[in-house]
């Protein structure tokens, strides 16, 4: 092995750990201690997209991560630059994505010197990655860049950051290319007792009901998922984070659950007697009050990761293994209990409290946008929210069928997500259709990312749910703090104190857009949606619509905070 070793810098050692690695593409913003690395990937086979801010960069990485489950690789220079990433850190560590983040930093010799541009992004980061890296001698690159990889993909997936000194970066040694060997993964598979107890729970429960997290999808187990549902007959809901799971058609399918979650949802957690949770986390937003949390059942959870075992809801029996090795051993020899009555009772609440709204006729609705477009783009669509009220109504009223088809700020609810994360979306399943669907609040955050597709002509369809405010606030304005509005309204005041002009766009985002060279239109009326999308889906490029909706509309049902499904809002 010793003839394949090369002669190289230490930024060509990451860029070329990078490409063995399987890394296709790498979102970059250069800087003074990053450009090292910038003239390394010049010379590489990496596709290098250039983001118009380092934050939509790093976001854009977890769109693409999200998409494919590969890695989602992002880099930035340092200080400022580095900082600029930790709103898509932070994502990624909230909704388990795998991520590598590369910074530069100053010269080893100046760390901790307050130097031009220095900060402790290790330091800064600590609390929201799996790991991280400060290389301080080109020669561990290889192995950390191995590390790096093997921690953002395996087990339970997140995010990894190496911070490389600008002299570490252009450090010369010796490069060995088997440093980069990987050893497949072994993950934690149940113990024979643990599937005997789950089977025997399962056997003798009458009103049992599956719980499926983004953790199935992370494993890559929605087919062992389905085969074991209809090999036990049993019932299911998700997480915001699991949609897509099951298809929404699924006759045991009741919705995904929490706050915003459809009330058949709800009422199949309170009323089961098991709860069989698989890779999910009991979030605040899914569970509500945890005291009142399916109050009649056993729980039973299965998660890679230990630390969820009890963290926010005790389990009656917890088990630390792979959800896919799991699903595979249940499938076989299933026993169905007697829950002839269960089902019966689930298919009626389906029918009568899943995802449903008034519809008023004439008027413009943004359930009535969702619905247009899912059967427009045949259920086909890779659908990339924003986040507020348009990021619910997204999630409630498209028709998902498979899973990485919902791409959403789960965990960390970031605005500004949703443009840049379906770029990275687009390019990691360019044979799909890809819609940014997002608020007129939470594009604004990223809406610079416009370039880069401009740029990169990168055909990501963009659908603005526009009602002039930040509705998800304004909502519990309404409903919590007697319709005050602080600071919620983003529409131009005539003059008065909310005397506010809703009549003409503000900003004009389709005119925005065209200083981009990016075509849009504005959408007024109901009648002229299905035409206007139609525009959208057919445009061999990006293109943009702003669709202007009423501010009054609120995102229901609704859990108040602190509650539980039996205080569901309805109306």
């Amino acid at each position: 092995m010793a003839n394949d070793k090369i002669l190289l810098k230490g930024s060509e050692i990451a860029v070329r750990s990078l490409e063995l690695l399987g890394v296709g593409v790498v979102f970059a913003y250069p800087g003074g201690q990053a450009i090292d690395m910038h003239q390394a990937l010049v010379r590489s086979k990496l596709r290098v997209v250039l983001p118009r801010h380092e934050q939509g960069g790093a976001f854009a990485a977890v769109g693409y991560a999200r998409a494919s489950g590969k890695l989602g690789v992002a880099m930035a220079t340092s200080g400022p630059g580095a900082t600029n990433l930790v709103s898509g850190i932070a994502d990624a560590y909230m909704d388990s994505i795998p991520t590598l983040f590369i910074t530069g930093q100053v010269p080893s010799r100046m760390i901790g010197k307050n130097a031009f541009q220095e900060t402790d992004i290790i330091g800064v980061t600590r609390p929201i990655v799996k790991h991280s890296f400060l290389v301080m001698d080109a020669r561990e690159l290889p192995g950390i860049m191995r590390r790096a990889y093997l921690l953002a993909t395996s087990g339970r997936p997140g995010p990894v950051v190496v911070d490389i000194p600008k002299n570490v970066q252009q450090q010369r040694c010796e490069f060995d290319p088997a440093e980069l060997k990987l050893v497949p993964e072994t993950l934690p598979e149940p113990s024979h007792d643990e599937l005997l107890s789950i089977r025997w729970i399962l056997e003798h429960s009458h009103r049992p009901l599956v719980y499926a997290g983004g953790g199935v999808i992370s494993a890559g187990a929605a087919p062992e998922l389905i085969e074991f549902l209809e090999a036990w007959k049993l019932p299911v809901v998700t997480s915001l984070m699991g949609v897509g799971l099951v298809p929404y058609e699924y006759p045991g399918y009741m919705g995904w659950l929490g706050m915003h979650g459809a009330v058949s949802a709800n009422r199949a957690v309170n009323d089961c007697d098991l709860l069989l949770a698989l890779g999910a986390r009991f979030s605040d937003r899914s569970t509500g009050n945890p005291a009142k949390f399916a109050p009649g059942a056993k729980i039973v959870h299965v998660d890679v990761d230990e630390t969820e075992i009890n963290k926010n809801v005790h389990a009656d029996l917890g088990i630390i293994a792979d959800v896919k090795a799991t699903l595979r051993a249940l499938r076989e020899k299933p026993a169905p209990g007697d829950t002839a009555a269960w089902l019966e009772q689930l298919a009626k609440w389906k029918k009568r409290l899943f995802f449903s709204y008034r519809r008023r006729p004439g008027e413009l609705q943004p359930q009535f946008v969702i619905e247009t477009l899912s059967r427009l783009t045949g259920r086909d669509a890779v659908i990339v929210p924003g986040v507020g009220q348009h990021q619910m109504w997204a999630s409630q009223y498209y028709k998902y069928k498979f899973p990485r088809q919902l791409l959403t700020s789960g965990g960390l609810g970031a605005m500004g997500f949703g443009l840049p994360a379906a770029i990275g979306a687009k390019l990691a399943c360019p044979e799909r259709t890809v819609v940014n669907i997002d608020g007129d609040g939470s594009f604004q955050m990223n809406i610079q990312e416009l370039g880069t597709l401009a740029v990169e002509k990168i055909p990501v369809k963009m659908m603005i749910i526009d009602n002039q405010h930040l509705g998800m606030v304004a909502q519990w304005e309404d409903r919590f703090y007697e319709g005050r509005r602080g600071n919620t309204v983003l529409g131009r005041s005539r003059g008065g104190v909310g005397d506010t002009d809703f009549a003409k766009p503000y900003p004009d985002f389709v005119r925005i857009a065209g200083g981009y060279e990016i075509p849009g239109r504005h959408v007024w009326t109901a009648e002229e949606l299905p035409g206007a999308i139609r525009e959208m889906l057919d445009a061999d490029g990006p293109f943009l619509l702003d669709i202007h909706i009423g501010y009054h509309e609120h995102v229901l049902p609704m859990i108040p905070p602190g509650g539980s499904a039996a205080d569901i809002i309805t109306e």
